[in-house]
């Protein structure tokens, strides 16, 4: 059966929006909202209505199938898709997703999906929030199309089967962690409470003391409201980077002993904590030094290339070339100075010969032969960098000094 149409509405989530960064950053809670100024972009406030856009499959034979594009609440931080707006993406639906579903049949679910996974606008993919509500109406289509269940379909294209087993599921509390935590023990939730510890003051404390009451109370509570003992639901707390932030992002130490001993504290019971360290953080440290050395190598050292966007390349990867000298003579004088680094390309690390994507991207052979690519991590600082681009500066005058072609240049010039 085919699809003739794709319908898009814009509706309202049962949830918010909330500028996860600014609530970080310190803004307080007034009632239901919160006081502060918004730092993520496309906000207009810390607290804001959550938008979806409902989309509408419409098949030859007037059946309607239905999905809803929703993002998560906290959009556009820790390296999530930005703040979804129904006016924003409604077009993109229309414009990418529209054309390429309609006309097709619609009676495999799997093969409809890899056609929405693989629209790129902008080099990117699709915002999530679209292929979760494209993909979820095309689930309802196929299986309207084919008079069964979604779950058939599922069971059928990914060869498993229907089950007639409660599903655990993961439950939310919000901020109101104390009472939802009494409803989610009632129902024997398998999976509580998720906590929502998104800021250090207020709900972690400095030395993680307020959360640690938390499980402490959350622990006997779960003991005084149960039935019996049969009951065992994981604790499963999320704290959106918080131990980070008062731990520091790179005291692992402090951060794993912190979370053994709530562990501890939370027996009989399993304890999972989520995100304790938010990596959009260390992806910002790692750009930072990579930036910072990108800058220093182009300023200090003459005849050298970038290889690759200044800014559109990941956070961690520094690839320049170097004129007149060789990658495999660059690799043993940086070896022994206790610098590892590829001139090869990433996914032929150790390999002397020159990276087939400088090639491919137009390099010459003896430009992309003395290539050197440095990855970074978070832990990498400023003076790490600083010794990796003094010994390069050293090491390239040196090689420079011994190349006949770099001779016949100065001479040339």
């Amino acid at each position: 059966m085919k699809i003739i149409d794709i319908i898009c509405s814009q509706g309202k989530t049962g949830f918010y929006f909330d500028d996860q960064r600014a609530i970080k950053n310190g803004a307080k809670s007034d009632g239901f909202t919160y006081i502060g100024d918004v730092i993520t972009r496309g906000f207009t406030s810390i607290r804001q209505s959550g938008e979806s856009i409902s989309v509408m499959i419409i098949l030859e034979d007037k059946q309607i199938a239905y999905g809803d594009c929703a993002a998560v609440q906290y959009s556009g931080a820790g390296g999530r898709d930005p703040v979804f707006l129904a006016k924003d993406f409604i077009p993109v639906i229309e414009k990418e997703v529209k054309p390429r579903l309609v006309g097709r049949e619609a009676n495999n679910f799997k093969e409809l999906c890899s056609v929405v996974e693989n629209i790129r606008v902008e080099g990117k993919k699709l915002h999530t929030a679209i292929r979760y509500g494209v993909t979820q109406a095309i689930l309802d289509a196929v299986s309207k199309s084919n008079h069964c269940l979604m779950c058939q379909v599922i069971a059928k294209e990914y060869n498993t089967k229907v089950l007639n087993e409660i599903v655990p599921i993961f439950t939310q509390s919000g901020d109101s962690r104390y009472e939802n935590a009494d409803k989610m023990i009632i129902k024997e939730a398998q999976v509580l409470p998720h906590g929502l510890i998104n800021n250090v003051e207020d709900k972690l404390g400095y030395e993680g003391e307020k959360l640690e009451e938390y499980v402490d109370w959350l622990r006997n509570r779960i003991i005084k409201l149960r039935r019996d003992k049969s009951y065992n639901p994981v604790i499963h707390i999320d704290v959106y980077g918080t131990l980070g932030v008062a731990f520091g992002n790179e005291n692992y130490k402090k951060i794993a002993d912190y979370m053994g001993h709530l562990g501890e504290v939370a027996k009989p019971f399993k304890l999972r904590i989520e995100g304790p360290v938010d990596m959009e953080e260390r992806e910002k440290q790692e750009i930072k030094i990579r930036d910072y050395g990108i800058d220093r190598i182009l300023k200090e050292i003459p005849y050298c290339r970038l290889n690759g966007h200044r800014e559109q390349r990941l956070p961690n990867n520094i690839n320049i070339s170097y004129q007149f000298i060789e990658g495999e003579s660059l690799l043993i004088m940086l070896d022994m100075a206790g610098i590892c680094g590829s001139s090869g390309s990433a996914c032929t690390s150790g390999s002397l010969d020159p990276s087939h994507v400088l090639l491919a991207i137009g390099l010459p052979h003896e430009i992309a032969h003395g290539s050197l690519r440095l990855t970074i991590s978070h832990e990498t600082t400023k003076e790490d960098m600083d010794y990796v681009i003094d010994n390069l500066k050293e090491i390239v005058q040196k090689l420079r000094a011994m190349s006949p072609l770099y001779e016949d240049f100065i001479k040339a010039n």
